[in-house]
């Protein structure tokens, strides 16, 4: 396919382009989109998220990681970009570094059922 294909349209257009790519486990072609889209609008979290989840599933870890690292940088708090960081690290063996976002995730969530997810006094 041409390049043109994946910058073609209006973002809203790429969006749901992305969008369709996605649903159909077409996460690379989802990744090309997403990746022109997230260069145009780099203030907002849905089109990052979508591309790190796209290069999560696409093995493309170290992307993936890059997008959600840019995501906790700007929103510390954003639950679901802390749990799929956490997730891509241990993906990439560094259960170390994981553990920490999978806890604030955790505590996000509000998910105290593991005693050390419990914030301290």
């Amino acid at each position: 396919m041409d390049t043109t294909y994946y910058d073609h349209g209006t973002p809203a257009e790429r969006w749901e382009r992305a969008g369709m790519f996605f649903d159909a486990k077409d996460y690379a072609a989802a990744a090309r989109v997403l990746d022109g889209l997230v260069e145009e609008v780099p203030e907002q979290t849905g089109p990052r998220l979508l591309l790190a989840r796209a290069y999560y599933h696409s093995a493309q870890l170290r992307r993936a990681e890059a997008e959600l690292r840019a995501i906790v940088e700007r929103d510390p708090v954003e639950h679901y970009a802390r749990l799929m960081l956490g997730r891509t690290l241990e993906r990439q063996g560094r259960h170390e570094e994981a553990r920490s976002h999978l806890r604030i995730a955790s505590a996000l969530a509000g998910d105290f059922d593991d005693d050390r997810a419990v914030p301290r006094r």
